[in-house]
């Protein structure tokens, strides 16, 4: 069987900073955090579809985030020690780039969790109006 062949796009240096090197971008500074269109969120660096806005919401903490994932291919998991606490890093299932962390304190409604995603370790694709038929 042939590996897929993944198609990398051009990173910032803040998106490299990111999904490569695992930082975090400053709390409230992200573009794509106060975003209320609808759409998608794909991985900035391959595509990836990772999160639908209609799971998007206000958590407060100052990066985006999101109580479910888009399907199964959408991200992976990762035990992280850094910082001297243990976290689950969240990494785009594609590409393996870092996305953010997932925590147990999301909507108890929905599915609990808190996808807390960097900005810039996302691109946004505007969903398309339905046409209307003609009559």
């Amino acid at each position: 069987m042939a590996e897929e062949k993944i198609k990398k796009r051009s990173l910032t240096p803040e998106q490299r900073r990111i999904l490569i090197k695992k930082e975090t971008e400053k709390p409230f500074t992200g573009k794509l955090l106060y975003n209320k269109e609808t759409g998608s969120y794909l991985c900035a660096q391959c595509g990836n579809p990772l999160f639908s806005s209609s799971t998007k919401y206000d958590s407060g903490s100052g990066w985006p985030s999101f109580w479910d994932v888009k399907s199964d291919k959408s991200v992976r998991f990762q035990e992280d020690n850094s910082l001297g606490i243990r976290r689950t890093e969240v990494l785009c299932k594609l590409c393996g780039g870092h996305l953010g962390h997932v925590f147990p304190d999301g909507p108890r409604e929905k599915t609990g969790k808190r996808y807390c995603i960097n900005s810039s370790a996302l691109s946004f694709q505007k969903s398309n109006p339905k046409k209307r038929k003609k009559l």
